[in-house]
């Protein structure tokens, strides 16, 4: 940001990467959405092999909502298993 004052001086205030985002996720409401997120989900990463895993990835693609098909997937097992 630069501000000019009345002796027709530059100052040049640097804010940093975390300051911006801080007036961002004031201005937004999304800190509040970052509380809520890390209180009530848990994110979990699956990596494939593109060699070995070449049947579970065309599948995966094949389908629109990948989350919701696993989500079944495992809960469809749960019921007939548990």
């Amino acid at each position: 940001m630069i501000q000019l004052n009345h002796r027709k001086e530059v100052n040049i205030i640097a804010k940093s990467k975390n300051e911006i985002q801080r007036e961002y996720e004031k201005r937004t409401g999304y800190a509040a959405q970052a509380k809520y997120k890390k209180n009530t989900t848990k994110q979990i990463a699956l990596q494939l092999n593109l060699k070995t895993d070449i049947d579970i990835l065309q599948k995966l693609e094949e389908v629109q909502n990948k989350q919701g098909y696993i989500k079944k997937l495992i809960r469809d097992d749960i019921s007939k298993n548990g």
